[in-house]
C-alpha cells in the first residue's frame, strides 16, 4: 500500500497536521513522477512550512474554485510548477553546469540589489542538499521545492516592469528585463507593442502640459514670468484648442522606433559585456541601459527637435512634419537636427541612474517587508514606486533638458545668439539665477501621475488584449 501525504490545509489545524489519501497501487496519473516525488511524512521537514504557503498551494491547484484540492487538481498543480521550477533552476544555474553552488545563489540576489553572506548562502544549500556536496542538482532542487509556491526571480521581473509600463514622455529609464519564459513564448514583444501603445495615450492626454512646458522653457524669464493659466489662455487665443496638442504626433510617431532600437541595443550590449544571465546587476542594468538609450536618442534625436520646432511653431508656419523638416533643413542644414545632442545624451546618465536606484530600492524595500504570499505588488504600489522615481530623475536632469529646448529652438527666436551647452548655462544662471535652470517644472510635474496611471491602465487592457496572461 502507498500512503501519499498531501500537503493540504485543515482548518483551524496546526502546523504539523496534514490529511492523508491511501491508495493500492500508484496510480497512472503519478508515473510520470516516480522517482521525483517524495513521499512524505508527518516529519520536521513538512512541519516547518509555513500556514500561508499551504494556502498558496491550495490557491493554485484549485481549478474549480471549491475551496478543496482534490486529485486531478494536486497532479495538474505539480506539473505546472515543475515547469516553473526549471526556469528558475535554468536562471540561478549561472555557469550551466547542471549545479547551483552557494557563489551563484549569492550571484543571483546580489543581482536583485539583496547582498548575503557565504555563509548565509550556504545555510540556503545546506536545508536542500541531501548528499552533502553542498550544490544543488536538479533533482534535490525540484524534490525541495515541488510543493512549495515559487517566490523566485522570474516573478519579480515578471510583476515589476518599469520602463516598458510607465511613460512620462521622456524616452530615458533603463529598459526591463524580461524573463526566459517570455522570450521563449514571444511575449516580449507583446510587452513593448502594450508598452508602446499606452505611451501613445499618454503622450497624448498629457500632452497641452508637455507643450506647455516646452513654451516655459523657451520663453520664460524674469522678465516675462509665464504662469500656467496664462500660459494655456495664452495657446488658445493664439490657435484655439487644437493648438495644445502641437507637436504631439511627431511624440507619438517616435515611440515605436526609439523603443525597438533600444530594445535590441540592450540585449547587444549585455552580450557584450559577457553576460547572458536573465536579470543584470543594478551597475550592469545602468551602464546597458545607459548606452543602449545614447544609441537609441542619437537615432531618432532628429525627431526631438522637429517635435520642439513643432511644438513652437505659430498658426500656419508649417503645413506638417515633413514640411517643418524641409525647411529646417534648407534654411539650417542637416546640423540642425543635431542642436542640443550633448545634453540630450548627458541628461541620461542621472535621469537612468537615479530612476533606476530609486525604483530599485523601494522595490525591496517592499519585497523585504511586504512580499508575504506574493511578489505582485498590486497596481497602487507600482504606480507609487514608478512615480517617486520618475519624478527624481526628471529632477535631477532638469536642467540639462531645459539647456536641450533652448538649442533646439534658437534659431526660432530672433536675433538670439547662438550658443553653446556651457555658454547657455552660464547665460542663465548670470541673468536669471539656478531657478531659471527649472523654468517650466510645474506643468512637467504635474503631467507625472497622470501619465503613469493612464499609461498603465492602457498597458494592462492592451496586454489582455493581446493574450498576455497574468499569472
Amino acid at each position: 500500500m502507498l500512503r501519499l501525504c498531501l500537503y493540504v490545509p485543515l482548518p483551524n489545524a496546526a502546523q504539523t497536521e496534514f490529511e492523508y489519501f491511501e491508495s493500492e497501487g500508484l496510480p497512472s496519473e503519478l508515473k510520470s513522477f516516480l522517482g521525483r516525488l517524495s513521499v512524505f511524512a508527518p516529519s520536521e521537514e513538512l512541519a516547518a512550512y509555513r500556514c500561508w504557503r499551504r494556502r498558496k498551494i491550495l490557491k493554485a491547484g484549485d481549478k474549480d474554485l471549491d475551496g478543496q484540492l482534490d486529485f486531478d487538481e494536486f497532479v495538474h498543480y505539480l506539473r505546472d510548477h515543475e515547469k516553473k521550477l526549471r526556469l528558475v533552476f535554468k536562471s540561478l544555474d549561472k555557469k550551466n553546469d547542471g549545479h547551483i553552488d552557494s557563489q551563484e545563489i549569492m550571484q543571483s540576489l546580489r543581482d536583485l540589489g539583496v547582498n548575503i553572506s557565504e555563509q548565509q548562502a550556504e545555510k540556503i544549500l545546506k536545508s536542500m542538499d541531501k548528499n552533502g556536496t553542498m550544490t544543488i542538482d536538479w533533482n534535490e532542487w525540484r524534490d525541495y521545492h515541488l510543493l512549495h509556491p515559487a517566490d523566485n526571480i522570474p516573478e519579480i521581473i515578471l510583476y515589476w516592469k518599469h520602463s516598458t509600463i510607465f511613460d512620462v514622455g521622456e524616452s530615458l529609464m533603463v529598459p526591463d528585463e524580461f524573463t526566459a519564459e517570455e522570450k521563449q513564448t514571444g511575449m516580449w514583444w507583446r510587452h513593448l507593442v502594450a508598452g508602446g501603445g499606452a505611451g501613445a495615450v499618454s503622450r497624448t492626454c498629457t500632452a497641452p502640459l508637455d507643450r506647455l512646458k516646452v513654451l516655459m522653457q523657451v520663453h520664460g524669464s524674469r522678465s516675462s514670468n509665464m504662469c500656467i493659466v496664462g500660459g494655456f489662455t495664452q495657446m488658445i487665443h493664439e490657435g484655439g484648442v487644437r493648438s495644445l496638442w502641437r507637436g504631439n504626433g511627431i511624440n507619438v510617431v517616435k515611440i515605436a522606433p526609439e523603443t525597438a532600437i533600444k530594445f535590441m541595443a540592450y540585449e547587444q550590449i549585455k552580450r557584450l559585456i559577457g553576460t547572458d544571465q536573465e536579470t543584470l546587476g543594478i551597475l550592469e542594468r545602468f551602464v546597458a541601459g545607459s548606452l543602449a538609450g545614447a544609441i537609441a536618442q542619437s537615432s531618432i534625436y532628429p525627431m526631438e527637435v522637429l517635435k520642439t520646432r513643432l511644438a513652437l511653431r505659430k498658426t500656419g508656419q508649417y503645413s506638417g512634419i515633413a514640411d517643418c523638416a524641409k525647411r529646417i533643413f534648407q534654411k539650417e542644414g542637416f546640423r540642425a537636427f543635431y542642436k542640443g545632442y550633448i545634453p540630450n545624451i548627458l541628461g541620461i546618465i542621472p535621469y537612468a541612474g537615479i530612476d533606476l536606484a530609486v525604483y530599485e530600492t523601494l522595490k525591496n524595500s517592499w519585497l523585504q517587508n511586504y512580499a508575504t504570499d506574493s511578489v505582485n505588488p498590486g497596481m497602487f504600489v507600482l504606480l507609487a514606486c514608478g512615480t517617486a522615481s520618475s519624478t527624481c530623475g526628471q529632477l535631477a536632469s532638469y536642467p540639462l533638458a531645459l539647456v536641450r529646448t533652448r538649442m533646439q529652438a534658437q534659431a526660432t527666436l530672433e536675433g538670439a545668439p547662438q550658443m553653446s551647452m556651457s555658454g547657455l548655462f552660464r547665460q542663465i544662471v548670470r541673468t536669471e539665477g539656478v531657478a531659471g535652470l527649472y523654468r517650466g517644472l510645474a506643468p512637467n510635474f504635474m503631467k507625472v501621475i497622470p501619465s503613469v496611471s493612464i499609461s498603465y491602465v492602457v498597458y494592462e487592457n492592451l496586454k489582455m488584449t493581446l493574450g498576455v496572461q497574468s499569472r
